[in-house]
């Protein structure tokens, strides 16, 4: 299963204390910083949900190869 999904198995044991510490800010402003893109940006609301609208519509079978087309289709 970790092969397909590209996920391995977690290292506690990796990062330092410190590094692990750094690794938490860093993910914190990363969040906030995308919070205010989101914000200031709400286009971006709409179009994900218009995908996910027609995605729960089509349940396509190949859901990379039908996001491709969409959203090439939603910027030409």
């Amino acid at each position: 299963m970790a092969e397909s999904s590209g996920l391995e198995k977690l290292d506690f044991g990796a990062l330092s204390t410190e590094q692990q510490e750094r690794l938490r800010q860093f993910k914190i402003k990363t969040r906030i910083s995308n919070e205010k893109y989101l914000r200031s940006h709400p286009e971006v609301d709409l179009l994900l949900s218009d995908f996910l609208r027609e995605v729960f519509q089509k349940r396509p079978t190949d859901i990379r190869e039908f996001a491709a087309g969409w959203f090439k289709g939603a910027f030409q």
